[in-house]
């Protein structure tokens, strides 16, 4: 009789712990204890805001009211390699005064050190479009053979030799696509052109271009040439770093149209944009153009808010 009822006292011991540590592990892991101050039922922290990503160029509609001959862009993620852009960003336009940052990468790509001479020739055909600067590092890169050379180093697909009657020859007539040239901002910034020696000069240059549309800052044989793009990007953009860019533009007689050409690369992006419309226009409109093109292609767009979703106030 007492070994039975020890058992039976055993047992109930038994379920009494039990119950008793149950509801005291519970309260632990629920942080309900008396070290948390028991205050009845636990808490979650709140995860942290995760930070708004800053405002850049991306793939996006562009819609423009344009009165000429040519219009396309084309835009490079440089982080995936992925272009986009208009329908025509295949099609081809003459370069201009846009491929004379390539006669500088081109001359400096195999060499230890340049001349005073040379530097001012880089300098004064980045910064001020300087024509006769470009002839110069053109002669000295081989003529026609540093296209040749351009086409294979940057993997272009769309670029051509210019064969304008009486033009055929001249580095300013050679046939690029928007495609092409956002490659060949690419290969530039990437250091593919001018080599790890030299890219970051190149590139410095390319940040320093001065100059408006300004019929004071435009002469017979250079140029200002710090518009376009650049005047399509929000502080928020600018801010970031610098905006490395070549434009071209001049007006020709043999058409009657100014071509144009707007060319700008980031850390991020590379963006051109090339036109061909009548020189009744003048060069503010070609300039404005690019800019538009760059301000529709920002994202966010600026004042966009973050919309967040309302929780639905109707009965269930």
């Amino acid at each position: 009789m007492r070994s039975r009822v020890t058992l039976v006292l055993a047992v109930v011991a038994v379920l009494l712990g039990g119950g008793l540590l149950v509801p005291a592990a519970y309260a632990r892991l629920a942080g309900d204890d008396a070290a948390s101050g028991g205050s009845g039922g636990g808490s979650v922290a709140a995860p942290a805001p995760i930070p708004p990503l800053p405002p850049t160029l991306a793939a996006g509609p562009v819609s423009v009211d344009f009165k000429g001959e040519f219009f396309s862009w084309a835009l490079m993620d440089r982080e995936t390699g992925e272009i986009s852009g208009s329908k025509n960003l295949a099609s081809t336009s003459s370069t201009e005064s846009m491929i004379k940052a390539w006669f500088a990468a081109d001359y400096l790509r195999e060499r230890e050190g340049i001349s005073v001479e040379r530097k001012n020739q880089i300098i004064t055909a980045i910064r001020d479009s300087n024509d006769d600067a470009a002839n110069a590092l053109y002669n000295a890169v081989g003529r026609a053979a540093t296209i040749k050379r351009m086409v294979s180093t940057c993997e272009l697909t769309d670029t051509k030799p210019g064969n304008v009657p009486g033009y055929v020859g001249w580095w300013s007539f050679t046939r690029m696509s928007p495609r092409d040239a956002v490659r060949l901002g690419d290969c530039i910034a990437d250091g593919t052109a001018a080599g790890p020696k030299w890219t970051k000069i190149l590139l410095n240059e390319m940040s320093k271009v001065r100059g408006s549309t300004a019929d004071k800052d435009q002469k017979a044989r250079s140029g200002g040439g710090r518009w376009g793009i650049i005047d399509g990007l929000p502080q928020s953009i600018l801010s970031q770093g610098p905006v490395h860019m070549k434009n071209g533009w001049t007006p020709l007689s043999y058409d009657g149209n100014w071509h144009v050409n707007c060319l700008a690369v980031t850390d991020k992006w590379s963006l051109a944009v090339m036109l061909r419309y009548p020189q009744k226009s003048g060069l503010d409109y070609g300039a404005q153009t690019c800019a538009s093109v760059a301000s529709q292609l920002v994202t966010p767009q600026p004042g966009a808010a973050l919309k967040v979703p309302q929780q639905p106030t109707g009965k269930l």
